[in-house]
């Protein structure tokens, strides 16, 4: 990430729904958040669980301010008719922002824990650097969500049933989920805290990336 902000969001999709969310997400969605101004990429992840189809968006932005800013703000109360079908569909939406915290390591992982945490770490960075050491970990990252940023009223938070929050982000990016499960052990050993109030760990591996820098501006 270059950005020193953040945008998470996680959400659920039946499955008759796939394939036009999926077309949604590619086609039109992520090339309209990612032509925003102040947005510089977009990261989407689908999770591994075979019962369910979940996904996680990791929006890379370059301060926190965008989050409510005019051009972002402009965007979301302005949704394209394909969001307004998709948006209502969405089941177990969470969506939060903030200022990243701490980054350590190098690139980016294929499979991830994107963990919400209620409590932040007192030297964030300590922590990313101890979860990047273990073997087979490429990044971790640390956020801290600005409610009062993520909260403020849209016609596309409108249309959607419910709204979860949370406090912060852990990011940790493997290479496989063995070394991912690993440093998840690691993080409950050294921050016990942290990982005893964080959402349930899930697995979820890279499914669509697209950068502000090669994506279509026509």
């Amino acid at each position: 990430m270059r950005g020193s902000g953040f945008l998470a969001i996680w959400s659920d999709v039946v499955a008759q729904d796939l394939t036009d969310y999926r077309h949604w997400l590619t086609r039109e969605h992520t090339t309209e958040r990612v032509t925003t101004k102040g947005f510089l990429a977009s990261r989407v992840f689908c999770t591994t669980r075979d019962d369910i189809n979940r996904f996680f968006i990791l929006y890379e932005l370059e301060t926190p301010e965008v989050l409510d800013g005019e051009a972002y703000l402009a965007r979301l109360n302005a949704p394209t008719p394909w969001s307004q079908r998709i948006m209502p569909r969405l089941g177990n939406f969470l969506r939060g922002g903030g200022a990243m915290l701490a980054r350590a390591g190098r690139g980016e992982g294929a499979t991830i824990l994107a963990l919400r945490i209620e409590k932040l770490p007192g030297n964030p960075m300590t922590l990313a650097e101890a979860l990047v050491a273990c073997d087979g970990v490429a990044a971790v990252q640390i956020g801290a969500t600005d409610e009062a940023r993520t909260s403020v009223p849209t016609t596309e938070k409108g249309m959607r049933k419910e709204e979860g929050f949370f406090s912060g982000l852990l990011l940790i990016e493997a290479l496989d989920e063995a070394s991912l499960q690993a440093a998840l052990q690691q993080a409950r050993t050294i921050a016990p805290d942290i990982l005893g109030r964080a959402s349930e760990p899930e697995v979820y591996q890279t499914m669509f990336t697209l950068d502000a820098r090669i994506a279509d501006f026509g």
